[in-house]
């Protein structure tokens, strides 16, 4: 199969699997699945792949890890970030925004409550 195919192949995949599934998993819960749905439509599928680099003439052996690799000739690199409410969540008044003022001179996490009403 081109590169094309398979990229038209691992977009559909990734597409059924968001749909399946959702958002604000762990990358690895859709590295799996994805390589088993790329499976079953009988492409091959490689896991965690370190791939060699060179530099300054000199090879080193793993350079990075594939996610996966995709009929030898397609690479997948996924990501993934957590759930919107987990992160609306942190903005709203995480332990990072401590002490941290509105424009109003009340806290963010109060400022936050306000604004969403």
């Amino acid at each position: 199969m081109h590169e094309n195919g398979i990229g038209t192949a691992i977009v559909d995949c990734s597409v059924d699997l968001h749909q399946d599934l959702g958002p604000g998993l762990l990358e690895t819960v859709y590295e799996v699945t994805l390589a088993h749905k790329l499976e079953a439509r009988g492409l091959s599928v490689r896991r965690q792949v370190p791939v060699a680099i060179a530099c300054d003439g000199q090879e080193f052996d793993e350079g990075f890890r594939a996610d996966l690799i995709v009929e030898g000739k397609v690479i997948v690199e996924l990501k993934s970030q957590p759930s919107h409410s987990a992160v609306k969540k942190e903005v709203a008044g995480g332990p990072s925004h401590r002490g941290c003022r509105g424009p109003s001179g009340r806290g963010i996490r109060k400022a936050a409550a306000r604004s969403s009403r």
